[in-house]
């Protein structure tokens, strides 16, 4: 597979160093100002992207107390769905400030919408991709709807199945292509504890679907992310706060600016230990090469004199004959006169 794609300037590939999302989701804990200082800061440690979220509580569920949308365990146990994400939503009046301050620090933005509504916005400010998440993977009318712009696409796949992921992925192979898409390996847990990440379904989705993959982490630390690049993760999306002082409902599965700037660096570190797994002389190697074994003489040795293992043997460096010669010269007679200390070669027996 050798599938490229292009968000603004920057080439994402397999040959690609991965490429770093930092997400804001809801860390701006309801100012925009503070949804700024991270875009400035994801910038400055080192992200390729900033990514938000375009939504409302009205567009992603609906103001009720009915036991459905109660949230029932984990962080945000006893919330209902409208008021956590009346906490979390970054408000459509803020977008275009967001965009203009992105392009300003020469960071790319782009969202994941929720609804129609969403991506209409989104288009007004030329959003330059669009995220899926993974809730809204089996959502087939809002795929089709984001594809239809021809720009990337990026999915979650969190909590689908394989005919879930098959049937969003064929929604854009239809009105996109799969060669402007990237899909995620997520665990919708949140956080998730690392034992649970099953990271090699990263190979799975690269082999099943011919596409680019990356991973949407929601894990703490680095280890996830880093091991995902030797699965061939291109992407990288982890959440991002500037700081645990902030009262987001995100925050404990967000990295600080130190571990942004550590991810960038290690992930590219990462890549480029990969390598493109070929088998030849690396160039780390070209001196040791030198000093392999090889069929040296260590005593003297008279012309039609037998080479014998008194006099002949396999040592370190490597100037003589290859070690795999050596029965075979056993009772070969030698030449000329040879002195102890000399690389054995092909003149040197009869």
């Amino acid at each position: 597979m050798n599938n490229k794609l292009k968000i603004e300037k920057k080439i994402i590939s397999e040959k690609s160093k991965p490429y770093i999302v930092a997400e804001l989701s809801a860390n701006h804990n309801g100012s925009v100002d503070n949804a700024l200082k991270h875009i400035k800061s994801a910038k400055k440690n080192g992200a390729d992207a900033i990514k938000i979220q375009t939504y409302t509580p009205d567009s992603i569920t609906m103001k009720s107390n009915r036991k459905d949308f109660l949230i029932k365990k984990g962080i945000w146990k006893n919330k209902t769905l409208y008021d956590l994400y009346k906490w979390a939503h970054t408000p459509y009046e803020w977008h275009k400030k967001i965009f203009d301050y992105a392009n300003k620090n020469q960071i790319t933005c782009f969202s994941t919408p929720f609804d129609e509504s969403g991506v209409d916005l989104l288009e007004k400010l030329n959003t330059p991709a669009y995220k899926i998440a993974s809730f809204e993977l089996i959502d087939i009318p809002l795929i089709k709807y984001a594809a239809k712009t021809k720009k990337p696409m990026i999915m979650s796949t969190g909590m689908a199945s394989v005919k879930e992921i098959d049937d969003a992925v064929n929604v854009v192979e239809k009105h996109n292509s799969i060669k402007r898409l990237i899909l995620l390996h997520c665990v919708s847990g949140y956080p998730t504890n690392i034992e649970l990440m099953n990271l090699k379904k990263i190979s799975f989705l690269r082999n099943r679907y011919k596409c680019l993959v990356g991973l949407s982490d929601h894990s703490k630390g680095m280890i996830a992310p880093i091991v995902s690049v030797s699965y061939g993760a291109c992407l990288i999306e982890k959440h991002f706060i500037t700081s645990k002082k902030i009262k987001s409902p995100d925050k404990d599965f967000s990295i600080l600016p130190k571990e942004l700037s550590e991810l960038c660096q290690i992930s590219q570190k990462t890549f480029l230990a990969k390598g493109d797994g070929s088998v030849k002389n690396n160039l780390a190697e070209k001196e040791s090469i030198k000093y392999r074994r090889s069929i040296y003489v260590i005593n003297n040795i008279k012309k039609n004199e037998k080479l014998t293992s008194k006099n002949i043997k396999r040592i370190r460096p490597g100037y003589g004959l290859p070690p795999k010669f050596y029965e075979k010269l056993l009772g070969k007679k030698a030449s000329k006169n040879l002195f102890a200390g000399k690389p054995l070669q092909k003149d040197d027996y009869k």
